[in-house]
């Protein structure tokens, strides 16, 4: 049977897609810029009228009615791998729920609990070529995991998602239906550095020698380091997400991935999310592979990468060098994401560092995100024993081996001078540093 005859017997209407959704059913969607627009969208016609169907998601970048809409409760349940805005909402109203995970397994251990079984995978493609292979695109976290498992399969074809190479094609015979929908692929527009990201940018590049291969996150941190380190030479990517600052250290000369040492020539990621320019890019460009999260996050995969530096954010860190990424307390704000695949990955690298960034205070600057403890209920997402170096405006903390007095002392220099004080006083209170040893 010819492409166009197995396209044309597969193809069904979103309506006709959704009708098929039964009560008690799990459905795993494409992440990001990768979730089914026009599935989740259409949903909401025939939601009400089924019971308890779990979604699994991650990172969803639009407010859909099924996970927004009050009255789904008892219909439709969130199930996220890592909160965006609108899951923070309904996780207050009980319709959703964060599933702590290291992002390499997030989807093998999602089905390790339900024992292999995905009853519907609802994922994007762009169209196939004359061979009828697709390309997954922008999203393999866990795309083609959740495809293989699912016992229905169906992808929403868009001719605006970038082709991209890797282990991104499918062939039309191994999915059970296609819809279509040809709608613009999400940007996330690049945010400017402000003052003080510049400032933690700068002793981050400081850190980025010629030949190293780099993870960087999306915002005004990342964004910094980039306008840091267009005097470097040789770079390499190998990253979870690959963004828009990526295409203009290629395009200025400065990642060429030659010194690479797995991958060499290539930029390899997992997801992609930002702009225009960006999908432009990875568009049939096969210098750039995207690969599943079991292997780009895999911590032994990433240690493979010579001078591997990895970059993340955080919210808070305490003297004991516990890390906070994804929790304000207990309300879950975001998740783990890759942050401790990459972080340790990299410290297992030859010359390899892991780095956390942080401004020294939130809120106007009336809290210091230098604290003697985490806040209570606060989820853990580099644990003491694995954090490397911590990096505010005001320097950089090394912390790797040091012992939990010695730390302090390092992390109390880096820290808002407004807290300084309190930091070690609270220590001496709590008995985590007695003040014998101040």
């Amino acid at each position: 049977m010819g492409v166009k005859q197995q396209y044309k017997e597969k193809y069904i209407s979103a309506s006709d897609a959704v009708a098929m959704v039964k009560s008690n059913q799990t459905i795993g969607i494409g992440i990001a810029g990768a979730e089914p627009v026009g599935l989740l969208t259409a949903m909401a016609d025939v939601a009400l009228d089924i019971e308890d169907v779990h979604f699994w998601t991650c990172l969803p970048m639009r407010p859909y009615d099924i996970f927004m809409k009050q009255e789904m409760a008892g219909h439709i349940f969130n199930e996220n791998w890592f909160y965006s805005y609108g899951d923070r909402k309904t996780h207050n109203e009980g319709r959703a729920s964060y599933i702590p995970n290291n992002l390499n397994r997030a989807s093998t251990d999602k089905l390790f609990s339900t024992n292999g079984q995905l009853d519907v995978f609802w994922g994007t493609a762009t169209p196939p070529n004359e061979d009828g292979f697709m390309s997954l695109s922008i999203g393999l976290i866990v795309q083609g995991d959740l495809l293989e498992a699912a016992d229905l399969k169906i992808l929403e074809i868009n001719e605006n998602l970038p082709w991209t190479f890797g282990d991104t094609i499918v062939h039309i015979s191994d999915v059970d239906y296609v819809v279509e929908n040809h709608v613009p692929v999400v940007e996330l527009p690049s945010s400017p550095p402000s003052e003080i990201e510049e400032q933690i940018g700068g002793y981050i590049a400081d850190l980025i020698k010629d030949g190293s291969t780099i993870q960087l996150g999306i915002g005004g941190i990342p964004n910094a380091i980039t306008a840091f380190i267009m005097e470097r030479k040789d770079l390499g990517i190998h990253t979870e997400m690959v963004v828009d600052g990526m295409v203009d250290l290629v395009e200025a000369g400065v990642v060429t991935n030659r010194k690479k040492t797995l991958h060499p020539g290539k930029i390899v990621g997992s997801f992609a999310l930002g702009t225009k320019k960006l999908y432009n890019f990875l568009d049939g460009n096969k210098d750039v592979e995207m690969y599943r999260g079991y292997y780009t996050n895999n911590p032994y995969v990433i240690a493979k990468n010579n001078q591997m530096i990895s970059v993340n954010t955080a919210l808070q860190v305490d003297i004991l060098g516990q890390v906070c990424s994804q929790s304000i307390g207990t309300r879950q704000f975001s998740g783990t994401g890759g942050q401790l695949d990459t972080h340790r990955g990299a410290q297992m690298s030859e010359g390899g560092r892991g780095i956390i960034a942080l401004r020294s205070t939130a809120k106007k600057g009336s809290i210091s995100t230098i604290v003697p403890t985490l806040a209570p209920g606060a989820g853990v997402t580099v644990p003491s024993q694995d954090v490397d170096t911590i990096i505010t405006e005001y320097g950089v903390a090394e912390l790797r081996g040091l012992c939990v007095k010695d730390r302090m002392e390092a992390l109390v220099k880096i820290a808002h001078p407004d807290f300084r004080d309190w930091i070690k006083e609270e220590a001496n209170r709590l008995g985590i540093v007695p003040k014998l040893l101040f």
